[in-house]
């Protein structure tokens, strides 16, 4: 089979890796769609990101879908043919963190596609993956393509659910990437009345108006676009920071109501936090990181028609055409979610 592996910045191969049987507990699925994730770009432009960096060749990818072929011993709740999307979140199940219900921060995760451990945690953008079948989510009725937004779109149900209560709230999301955009329709879903957008391409922007938010700024033409919403203390009760700029973070904290919530998951380095207004306001910052649980739930809400991701899919190419996929995954002014296709 081939596989999508990282060597270095900007060196991307496409090997040929052997499969083997599905064991115990786990199914054998033919890879379907792929979806490039920011952090795959991070080893892809930079070798990694923040402190963390490549120190060995890793297959990328933990956004995926695909159909079963076969079952490995004990499986009974799957079947051959089956569409599903394949959860990169493995936690041990006995660690600290396992137990008192926080699996999103197991001390021995297993997540696809992570050079934070050494040696690195192998990605998922193979032909042929084997997984447990406790990580698959039966997706039928969906594109293999929409199947694999389960990943992204359960990033931003985790950090809905911890943001609280939503119904009738206002919400500002800053960064119209994926994530930023999966934001606005979760938050939306959860009952968010108001949703503002911000980001720095129009082409993002035109996508996040498209998916329901009620108003968009671009920050680059209009620097001091959210000054409308400063008055009488602030707007919004929720903000989703998702593009990890701290301009962005520093933009919307005037615009936030006092003792209002800010929900940081944009990554990419450490950023700058303007503490004083956070303290003069009574502001909450909470961190969202991965996810667990929701990644059934966001399939669930897919399947049943709740939240639509089609339309983030821009460009899907084929695995030969990977370096051009992820080069075209780089581009803000054309692409929302590129995915490959491993047919």
């Amino acid at each position: 089979m081939k596989s999508i592996v990282i060597h270095a910045a900007r060196d991307l191969r496409i090997e040929e890796q052997e499969v083997s049987s599905p064991g115990p507990g786990e199914v054998q699925i033919k890879m379907a769609a792929g979806g490039i994730c920011g952090s795959d770009l991070h080893y892809y432009q930079h070798g990694g990101f923040g402190t963390i960096r490549l120190r060995e060749p890793m297959v990328l990818g933990h956004e995926v879908a695909g159909h079963v072929t076969s079952l490995g011993e004990g499986v009974t709740d799957l079947a051959v043919g089956q569409l599903v999307a394949v959860s990169p979140s493995r936690p041990c199940g006995h660690c600290r963190y396992c137990l008192e219900g926080v699996p999103n921060h197991c001390m021995n995760m297993r997540f696809y596609g992570s050079a934070m451990p050494f040696p690195h945690i192998q990605g998922a953008f193979h032909q042929v993956l084997n997984a447990d079948a406790s990580q698959c989510a039966v997706a039928d009725g969906l594109t293999a393509g929409e199947a694999a937004m389960a990943e992204p779109l359960a990033v931003t149900l985790h950090a809905t659910r911890l943001a609280g209560g939503m119904v009738g709230k206002s919400v500002l999301v800053t960064g119209c990437g994926p994530i930023g955009i999966l934001s606005i329709l979760s938050a939306r879903r959860a009952g968010a009345d108001r949703i503002v957008a911000t980001d720095l391409s129009d082409f993002t922007l035109a996508m996040a108006k498209r998916i329901g938010a009620d108003d968009v700024v671009n920050m680059a033409d209009t620097p001091d676009g959210l000054a409308r919403f400063t008055g009488d203390k602030g707007t919004f009760d929720v903000m989703f920071e998702c593009s990890g700029a701290a301009q962005a973070l520093a933009a919307g904290i005037p615009a936030m109501r006092p003792r209002g919530i800010v929900m940081q998951l944009g990554l990419g380095g450490d950023m700058s936090i303007p503490m004083q207004a956070l303290t003069a306001k009574e502001l909450s910052l909470k961190g969202s990181f991965r996810f667990h649980e929701e990644f059934q739930t966001g399939v669930s809400l897919m399947r049943k028609g709740l939240i639509d991701v089609s339309p983030l899919i821009t460009h899907t190419l084929g695995i030969d055409a990977a370096v051009q996929a992820f080069e075209i995954a780089s581009d803000r002014s054309q692409a929302i979610k590129a995915q490959i296709d491993f047919g």
